[in-house]
């Protein structure tokens, strides 16, 4: 296949098929990761609107907001980070972002579109292959996910999980705002 082919197939396998992460696009069309995420940043360029989510490259109609949702402040350590992601898709819920209020750069989102529990399990194991540390060690623990559901009931069974567990944040009231005040000061 040549490499103009190969371009078109990635488009036509995100588009009908959801995430697909690079590891597997390489393996589908013979070659390298990097030749794929180079295909990709060229499509890019070229004006086409790939998403890079934890769950792999997809198209922005995936990522569309079908149903109702909430923003969930919460705050935990790396240990209670699948546990929290796991909680929400067991209640039906996809995870859509997690995002971090960092006191140089402002707003550091991830695309998490995690929405069964292997994909969690996945990207959770992937995290922690990697090295790499998680937005929340950004600022103690404290981050923000963007989560959708089918229903209102839905994510009010999911909050009300996550308030049980004690992975939600405000505590005493405090709100997200006071608290990232508090952590750029130290």
């Amino acid at each position: 296949m040549d490499t103009e082919g190969r371009r078109r197939q990635i488009l036509e396998i995100i588009t009908a098929q959801g995430p697909v992460t690079g590891a597997e696009l390489s393996r589908r069309l013979g070659v390298s990761r990097q030749v794929i995420v180079q295909d990709v940043a060229i499509l890019r360029a070229r004006g086409q609107d790939i998403l890079a989510t934890a769950s792999g490259y997809t198209t922005p109609e995936y990522a569309r907001i079908k149903g109702c949702v909430r923003t969930f402040i919460c705050r935990h350590g790396l240990g209670d980070l699948e546990k929290e992601l796991m909680l929400i898709v067991r209640h039906n819920g996809r995870v859509l972002d997690v995002v971090v209020e960092h006191p140089v750069y402002g707003e550091l989102r991830g695309l998490l579109m995690l929405s069964t529990p292997e994909e969690v399990k996945r990207f959770t194991a992937r995290l922690l292959a990697s090295g790499a540390q998680p937005l929340l060690a950004l600022t103690r623990g404290v981050h923000v996910h963007t989560v959708e559901a089918a229903t209102e009931e839905d994510l009010n069974t999911m909050e009300a999980a996550l308030e049980r567990e004690g992975l939600l944040f405000p505590a005493a009231g405090e709100g997200y705002g006071f608290f990232m005040a508090q952590v750029t000061r130290q």
